[in-house]
């Protein structure tokens, strides 16, 4: 979803307002609470009374999302890997640490300031200034492929090749423990906790919350107590893998916010200095949205994945 648009939609369950727009559309709670305080937020045709108010199942809404105000992002000459660039998109392997944009807490040295500087205004405006020719998103902490587009047009047509679930995304992970069955599909939708909105968790499968998340997963290779695992998505959702892979109970090795390292790895992680989610996106595909032409890209995993493999691969010997 972008800025500078008109979200409608109606209530698909009883709640606070807050709560039930925000399992309605891609907004966070926070976010909601504020479009409600500066009158942008309709509720049966009338005006947000407050946040608390309590919504019926079914009752219309209309959202006015302001467009994102002139970003205090700068251009930064921060260097880039780039796996493919034309004039309508450009493909970037991302690293390890690096946010895609700007936001609290992180203002500068992000991949927008980087693409700033590097494409010289020449990204597409349709997520607006804050999120310029940002399709999709990957963790700060996870690594590897995401594509970003130059122009209006190419944004339009990633984006509905995302919405219909159609682009090519295999990750490689490590994950804790030997999944079993070693190939399978894990079904189960995604919506925010509860307890922490700033996590996401799996729900019930009859929950009118959340959105529907597939991933498919198959074991690449077995480690004493980890395995290499690889996960292709049919759908994007927020920390897709990271919740998947703990919900069958196989959170991923370095995982801060979903799992625990298990105890016989922790002395391994430590000494490595591996301190995020073992996570790369390994391979992206998609049709260009100006050529038509079928594209795929590989990334190799980055030194500090390697090196944590080639490790749990020398404890076994």
């Amino acid at each position: 979803m972008s800025a500078g648009e008109i979200i409608t939609g109606t209530i698909v369950a009883p709640a606070r307002l807050d709560k039930a727009l925000a399992e309605a559309t891609n907004l966070s709670r926070a976010r909601v609470q504020a479009l409600i305080e500066e009158g942008r937020v309709e509720v049966a045709g009338k005006p947000a009374a407050s946040a608390s108010m309590k919504v019926a199942e079914g009752a219309p809404f209309r959202i006015a999302v302001p467009p994102a105000a002139e970003a205090a992002a700068a251009p930064e000459a921060i260097p880039l890997v780039i796996a493919y660039e034309d004039e309508h998109l450009i493909v970037i392997d991302k690293p390890a640490g690096m946010v895609v944009h700007p936001a609290a807490g992180n203002p500068a040295g992000t991949l927008v300031n980087a693409l700033l500087h590097h494409c010289r205004g020449q990204l597409s405006g349709i997520g607006g200034v804050a999120r310029p020719g940002i399709v999709h998103r990957i963790d700060k902490d996870t690594s590897g492929l995401l594509v970003v587009a130059k122009t209006d047009a190419a944004h339009e047509g990633l984006a509905t090749q995302f919405a219909a679930h159609t682009v090519h995304r295999r990750y490689l992970a490590v994950c804790a423990g030997h999944p079993s069955p070693e190939e399978g599909t894990i079904d189960a939708r995604i919506g925010r906790s509860d307890s922490d909105r700033k996590k996401m968790t799996v729900l019930p499968k009859n929950s009118s919350r959340g959105k529907t998340a597939v991933t498919h997963y198959k074991v690449l290779e077995r480690f004493d107590a980890a395995a290499l695992i690889e996960c292709r998505l049919e759908t994007g959702r927020t920390h897709q893998v990271r919740v998947h892979c703990a919900s069958i109970g196989h959170a991923l090795l370095g995982d801060p916010v979903y799992g625990r390292t298990p105890k016989p790895l922790r002395p391994l992680v430590e000494r490595l200095g591996f301190a995020r989610q073992a996570l790369h996106a390994a391979e992206l595909g998609f049709i260009h949205p100006a050529s038509g032409e079928s594209l795929r890209f590989r990334a190799d995993l980055p030194p500090d994945m390697a090196e944590l493999i080639d490790q749990l691969r020398r404890c076994d010997r």
